[in-house]
């Protein structure tokens, strides 16, 4: 009852502010005691029905933060104690780069609804890859759960030619410090890279980060991310490619260029410009290619949904249609803290 009047407060403020001051507010009560345990009692939520094993790895719950919003991994503890089962970090690039020019996240709130053109914003896989060391020691001596997941892309000045590089890079840097990997190639704001979502192009670069990690002593599981913009014939491309290279998973979906069925006036959302829009609006878009992929591979491959997940509702839905595991992203925004404690308490309700 109370977020709500905080999320209006919090409206008033640019976006990217309000997340680093949110975020830096947990922090501070996460290292305080007392506050780290009242945290911890009023939005997690553990039972024995919402644990799932998907690709080889074990989650505590099925509901996940999907990646842009923890970047840099510089917030695993604190959204652990929201009850988060993993969080992908990044998309973290080999360099460190800035992204797009400010501004560049926005609010839709008449569509519960985001556009961001943030530009792989990152620390670059060495700072990201320190941060994720300290955290695997503390995870040691915890006893933690959460699995974290490494999504990775390339620099705005790779050529797509030169791409492949550029994720064997940061598969190679984070092999030993995330649990499965994701290669992202659908984000809409680097120029060129839904480029690579063509199959000779993703067969390149899927290829040759599978060959090495099939040469290690024990493989890590590697997905697919891709956006909701694709036509059947390039989902059908997705699915084939997903068993000729062995994916053990896809993500479905990332945010869409389209700007359909919006209740935003349309000046406001021209005013805003280029970007990838989430949220709501792209709920439905993002079912359907999550069902549509579950088909086409006769549910064999491991599908994370995202799009517009907001409640239980929208969670049993996609579970329903066939996903393994979910992300939230933009309902977080919108829910707020308590958004994995209430979809997990739907989950167990109907059980």
């Amino acid at each position: 009852m109370l977020y709500p009047l905080l999320r209006s407060l919090l409206f008033n403020f640019p976006p990217e502010d309000v997340h680093y001051f949110a975020m830096n507010a947990l922090r501070s009560g996460n290292n305080a005691g007392l506050i780290k345990n009242i945290i911890r009692s009023s939005f997690q939520c553990r039972h024995p029905l919402l644990e799932r094993n998907v690709f080889g790895l074990h989650f505590k719950n099925p509901v996940g933060l999907g990646a842009g919003f923890d970047k840099n991994a510089l917030y695993l503890n604190e959204l652990e104690s929201l009850g988060f089962g993993f969080v992908e970090i990044g998309t973290v690039t080999p360099l460190p780069q800035p992204g797009n020019d400010k501004p560049r996240l926005f609010r839709l709130p008449q569509d519960k609804a985001l556009i961001n053109r943030m530009g792989f914003n990152n620390n670059g896989v060495k700072a990201i890859k320190a941060r994720l060391g300290v955290w695997n020691n503390q995870k040691a001596k915890t006893g933690s759960s959460l699995v974290v997941g490494g999504n990775i892309g390339k620099n705005k000045v790779t050529p797509n030619e030169d791409a492949w590089k550029d994720y064997e890079i940061c598969f190679s840097e984070l092999f030993d410090f995330v649990d499965y990997f994701v290669v992202n190639v659908s984000s809409p704001n680097t120029p060129g890279l839904r480029e690579l979502q063509e199959k000779e192009s993703l067969k390149k670069i899927l290829s040759h980060l599978q060959t090495i990690n099939h040469g290690k002593a024990k493989a890590k599981p590697l997905l697919l991310k891709i956006a909701p913009d694709l036509t059947n014939e390039q989902l059908d491309d997705i699915a084939s490619l997903a068993f000729e290279v062995e994916l053990d998973g896809l993500v479905a979906t990332n945010t869409t260029i389209s700007r359909s069925g919006l209740a935003t006036p349309k000046e406001k959302v021209e005013a805003i410009g280029a970007g990838g829009l989430s949220g709501k609006p792209v709920k439905e878009r993002s079912t359907e290619v999550l069902k549509y992929l579950v088909q086409q591979t006769e549910g064999k491959v491991p599908v994370i949904a995202s799009g517009g997940i907001f409640t239980g509702e929208d969670a049993k839905e996609k579970l329903e249609e066939g996903a393994g595991l979910i992300q939230v992203w933009t309902g977080f925004i919108y829910e707020g803290p308590a958004i994995v404690k209430n979809i997990c308490k739907s989950l167990i309700t109907d059980k």
